[in-house]
């Protein structure tokens, strides 16, 4: 056997090989980004790891009396189910993004992005399966990205469905809930629950987390596209109707305090920060809280209200 002959023979052996790894799926964060859903080139490294933001997955209550670390105008998201209310104080969300939940045998998913302000809850029954989801370190177009610990899919916040994984395509279900103020919060829900800082990880639940990125009109990451209506980090009430999005200006709203646009009805209380939504048939619609920047990013088509 010759030189030449071994030559081929070893490139004859490493042929499948190389075409294995060419067809491996792209891997970020020990996360394989199978069926993506988005450009690879936009998910970024949020900074910390995998699970370096944790998630509380045992969440602890108090009666609102015993909350001594909230304050008059800190903002809680709050959920109602069954005869039990519960807020979720964003001091405390900021620290973890997910808090996994059931609340009167239904299984929510509370999460927070605070650097798109996206406060949002879904039901945790997904394909199938009642699931446990974690902070994945990485973002898509500054959004949390989350992922499930029974296949480890990657799940868009501001998407609202897996980008990546077994469950790619798949869709949340957007839960109605109030982005409101601690002292309308227990106004309004004087024996309801509140999320303790008993969450098993020692944090600054007095401080005031990313206090410099709130002040400041800059992003962190940059969002590749910007419709410049308004200006980047301008709070505006996000619904989605019949598969179409409009936003709501804060600005304009607690100047007119109701808007509608299209059969959707928002009615907005600049002391309380409450704004709910109803469709035209009456019935209450989800909305999102969020920065301009953020929601016009994933949705671009989005209609913005005006006066």
């Amino acid at each position: 056997m010759n030189c030449r002959h071994i030559v081929l023979i070893i490139a004859a052996c490493l042929l499948p090989l190389t075409a294995s790894r060419a067809e491996e799926a792209p891997e970020r964060n020990g996360f394989q980004l199978t069926k993506l859903l988005i450009p690879i080139k936009d998910i970024k490294q949020g900074g910390p790891p995998r699970d370096g933001i944790p998630s509380i997955d045992d969440p602890k209550y108090i009666a609102p009396g015993e909350a001594d670390f909230m304050r008059d105008d800190d903002l809680v998201l709050s959920f109602s189910h069954g005869e039990t209310t519960r807020a979720y104080p964003l001091r405390i969300l900021v620290w973890h993004e997910i808090v996994n939940e059931t609340i009167a045998g239904k299984p929510i998913l509370v999460t927070y992005c605070p650097l798109c302000g996206t406060a949002m809850i879904f039901d945790r029954k997904v394909g199938g399966k009642t699931r446990s989801f974690g902070v994945s370190g990485m973002l898509y177009q500054s959004d949390v990205l989350m992922y499930d610990r029974e296949d480890e899919s990657l799940w868009s916040q501001l998407k609202m469905k897996a980008v990546s994984g077994s469950l790619s395509g798949t869709e949340f279900t957007l839960l109605p809930s109030a982005h409101l103020t601690w002292k309308a919060w227990q106004k309004k829900h004087p024996d309801g629950e509140v999320l303790s800082t008993d969450t098993g990880h020692r944090r600054n639940y007095r401080g005031r987390a990313y206090a410099s990125y709130f002040d400041s009109p800059d992003t962190i990451f940059p969002v590749p596209n910007h419709r410049e209506e308004l200006p980047k980090k301008d709070w505006i009430v996000g619904v989605i109707t019949e598969g179409k999005a409009v936003a709501f200006p804060v600005k304009l709203l607690a100047e007119k305090l109701e808007a509608s646009h299209e059969g959707v009805t928002v009615k907005y209380n600049p002391t309380s920060r409450l704004a709910t939504a109803t469709g035209s048939d009456g019935a209450e619609l989800p909305t999102v809280t969020a920065f301009w920047f953020g929601w016009q990013a994933f949705h671009p088509e989005t209609a913005l209200w005006k006066p």
